[in-house]
């Protein structure tokens, strides 16, 4: 190859370099940034209960906010409860003759239940007391939150490396298989010994737990390996693209899925970062209601990602097909 070619294969690198970064940064900032420039309630399930004439005239404060809210009407105090520890409405309102009290789950979101105590604090008479309970609290190692949404890129770094690592070392089928699954075993155990006994941040059924983090780890370990299986390097880019830059973003883990933009919100549910968060929400706090669709969709992840392994690495590994024999010409024998 020549001086001049070289010369400007470099140069080419050099302007891709360039070029690369700043797309890498505006994409990154675009991912974080705008949906937390735009939190906000979009049909964030909330309830009602009480008189009917009360109700009504509850229901028409609240659809004021348009598309903030998705009302649910119930028949007492009672019935609401039941609906936020079953995670269908995030907090409720409920009218008494004694007066209005606002039911919360601070363990579903924090911030939505600030949110829903501020909105029924600006709408009360002047002079009228408004009762907060507080129906499902967070765990008291972590009241706002902060614990559980800061655990969730760790637990997405560390599924990337078992893949990546997976990749690197040259592992293929059931040995990149068992590699994956031993490692999400052990960061489950650890994650569980860290997250619920040490911080206090989990409050439910610590095996539970464990195992929700294990599987989370699996199924984004086994996305990294099953795209660089079937595409190569390029595969640990898109994995990068939909595990870390839009699955942790999305997730709406350190606020709420109905705060995000109405698109990013539904996609981070339907990515494992976003449905990891929510499991392991309703397995700490609401002794696992809601959690069937997470754990759906990452164990669909995991099989897909596990299948693509074992399939990417036997089309890298099968030899290629000789040529037929009866395609071959074979001259005839003299005589």
């Amino acid at each position: 190859m020549s001086a001049n070619a070289t010369a400007a294969g470099a140069g080419r690198r050099t302007i891709a370099v360039m070029v690369l970064i700043p797309v890498v940064v505006a994409l990154t900032l675009w991912a974080f940034a705008w949906p937390a420039a735009r939190t906000a309630p979009r049909d964030l399930p909330v309830g009602v209960a009480g008189p009917a004439t009360a109700v009504t005239a509850l229901e028409q404060d609240l659809a004021r906010h348009e598309g903030a809210f998705e009302i649910h009407r119930y028949e007492d105090g009672a019935a609401a409860r039941a609906a936020i520890e079953n995670r269908d409405v995030y907090g409720a309102v409920v009218v008494t003759p004694g007066g209005t009290e606002l039911l919360t789950a601070s363990a579903a979101s924090p911030v939505v239940a600030g949110l829903l105590r501020e909105a029924l604090t600006a709408q009360a008479p002047d002079g009228a007391k408004v009762q907060v309970t507080d129906v499902v609290p967070a765990p008291a190692g972590d009241p706002r939150g902060a614990v559980l949404a800061s655990s969730l890129l760790p637990l997405a770094l560390a599924g990337a490396a078992a893949g990546v690592v997976t990749t690197l070392l040259g592992l293929r089928g059931g040995r990149a298989v068992a590699a994956l699954a031993g490692a999400a075993a052990l960061a489950g155990t650890v994650g569980a010994a860290l997250a619920h006994s040490w911080l206090g941040a989990l409050g439910g059924n610590w095996w539970a737990e464990a195992g929700v983090l294990g599987l989370t780890v699996l199924t984004i370990g086994s996305t990294f390996a099953g795209l660089a299986a079937l595409f190569g390097k390029p595969g640990l880019g898109l994995g990068a693209l939909l595990m870390i830059l839009l699955g942790n973003p999305f997730s709406g883990l350190s606020s709420a899925p109905e705060l995000l933009p109405s698109a990013v919100g539904t996609l981070g549910q339907w990515l494992p970062p976003g449905a990891a968060g929510s499991a392991l929400r309703s397995l700490s706090s609401f002794e696992g209601a809601a959690a069937g669709g997470p754990l759906l969709v990452l164990t669909l992840w995991a099989a897909a990602g596990l299948t693509a392994t074992v399939i990417g690495a036997r089309r890298r590994t099968d030899p290629v097909e000789p040529a037929s024999v009866s395609a071959v010409p074979i001259p005839a024998r003299a005589g």
